[in-house]
């Protein structure tokens, strides 16, 4: 984790911190022993590394969301010889990128209790597919966790991943799935969906994704252009719904596959 992502995270939380010198300097030290934790040893023993500085932080906050991702290792999604671990975007060809560890983080905890066993979630933008895996592990075999991305070599791509990893098997009995469709449309075979997570950032929030999210359901979706918002969509008994806001954000835009081919 970058310096700047921890003070980015300690201002999420609305931390005040009061930087003097004696501060300064164990700050350093601390650093530099987290990052000694992410470069030596395995990669399983890096990636609980990456999750427990996580909880440090207070980004993750639940067990059920830090055993999630501490069983599935993002080095299995994230581009060979990148810094898997780092807390940040990384490009994943295609002009997409895989988010950062704390923004994983962050959704998955603002979609937990949409997220328990027998549940269905679906992943728009799934990408390398690392946050669709995840749900997949928390709604469990008698759930449903769906992926849809417009690329087709990264739908491609996301299943050799998934494949590998703590959610192979979910794969394979059909419980996860990932698939080739334009997101902005959901994926109405499996909804109503109590999960909804968009990846890329909507000029507006999709009503194909609001009419698919079931009430009590929530969606989770960056939103706006130069300025985005992540927006949290949760959906009435009575079909109305709330909107609001949880933090500033910066995404790749939600766009046609031909836009995002172009570069926007």
């Amino acid at each position: 984790m970058s310096v700047s992502s921890i003070l980015l995270a300690d201002i999420k939380f609305g931390q005040v911190m009061s930087w003097n010198r004696a501060l300064l300097f164990s700050s350093i030290l601390f650093y530099v022993c987290i990052q000694q934790q992410f470069w030596e040893g395995s990669s399983i023993n890096k990636n609980k590394a990456m999750v427990e500085q996580l909880q440090r932080y207070g980004i993750i906050q639940s067990k059920k969301v830090a055993e999630a991702m501490d069983s599935v290792d993002r080095a299995l999604f994230a581009p060979d010889g990148s810094l898997a671990y780092e807390d940040s975007p990384m490009p994943i060809g295609f002009n997409a990128t895989i988010s950062a560890p704390h923004m994983h983080a962050t959704c998955l905890q603002l979609l937990e209790n949409n997220l328990q066993p027998g549940m269905h979630a679906l992943d728009v933008g799934s990408g390398t597919g690392y946050l669709t895996a995840c749900f997949a592990l928390l709604v469990g075999p008698q759930g449903r966790a769906i992926g849809v991305d417009h690329i087709p070599e990264l739908v491609e791509m996301s299943i050799k991943n998934v494949e590998k990893s703590a959610a192979g098997p979910l794969l394979k009995d059909g419980s996860l799935a990932l698939h080739v469709g334009d997101g902005r449309e959901g994926w109405p075979e499996f909804a109503p969906y109590d999960a909804i997570h968009v990846g890329a950032a909507a000029p507006e929030i999709p009503k194909p994704l609001i009419d698919q999210l079931k009430p009590g359901g929530r969606l989770v979706i960056p939103v706006g252009n130069t300025f985005q918002e992540l927006k949290v969509v949760d959906k009435n008994e009575d079909g109305s719904v709330k909107v609001c806001t949880e933090t500033s954000v910066r995404y790749v835009p939600l766009t046609s596959r031909e836009a995002q081919l172009r570069g926007y």
